[in-house]
């Protein structure tokens, strides 16, 4: 199995690593302070270090960081991330009043596209970005077949990413390859319908997908 890091221990960061643990990978979870979250934590098969070390001690690392910081935090681990995939789950956005979000970071472009340009010697690949947390782990939850979007320059690590897709339960059918890091732009603005549904409906389960 992988060794997996994942950058960013919050719900999306803590609901991804229970999974793929689950699924037989090695999860190394990046925290600010690995011994008091190693006290804390429910799933033994999860180890706890820092970022720096995170990133340079997996074979393939998840950014389930703020999306507004990331580039920041993530060019800082330029060489760390060197040869390696980088899966992007998180979404630029600024918040409104209610703190749901409002306007993109980057307009245009997307995060994954500065993630990339900042990790030219990395292979970033967009996905999972536009659904609730708890659908990324649980797509079959869904009474809709969810879709999840994959982007990426490097053809090789989609479909390393696709496959890794399927241990988080993604069928194939479900799995959509949309080719090169600047299609991520069209996935990332997704979001942004998200607001208006949940002030609308509140706060459920829900995934941005095509209907077939």
């Amino acid at each position: 199995m992988t060794s997996i890091g994942i950058l960013g221990a919050g719900r999306v960061g803590a609901n991804l690593a229970a999974k793929l643990s689950a699924a037989g990978h090695h999860v190394t979870l990046g925290v600010r302070n690995p011994e008091e979250a190693a006290a804390r934590a429910a799933a033994p098969r999860i180890t706890f270090a820092d970022q720096r070390a995170t990133a340079r001690t997996a074979d393939i690392v998840i950014n389930a960081t703020p999306g507004d910081s990331s580039l920041d935090r993530l060019a800082d681990l330029r060489t760390e991330l060197s040869g390696k995939i980088l899966i992007d789950v998180s979404n630029a956005t600024r918040d409104a009043a209610d703190g749901l979000p409002d306007n993109l970071v980057y307009p245009g472009s997307s995060l994954a596209e500065k993630l990339q340009a900042a990790l030219p010697d990395t292979h970033v690949v967009k996905t999972l970005n536009t659904m609730l947390f708890t659908v990324m782990t649980a797509p079959e939850s869904l009474a809709t077949p969810p879709t999840a979007y994959v982007s990426g320059d490097d053809e090789n690590a989609r479909k390393t990413v696709t496959v890794l897709l399927g241990d988080l339960g993604w069928r194939p059918a479900w799995i959509e390859d949309l080719g090169d890091i600047c299609t991520a732009r069209a996935t990332e603005a997704m979001i942004l319908v998200v607001p208006h549904v949940l002030r609308r409906n509140g706060f459920q389960p829900f995934a941005v997908s095509l209907a077939r």
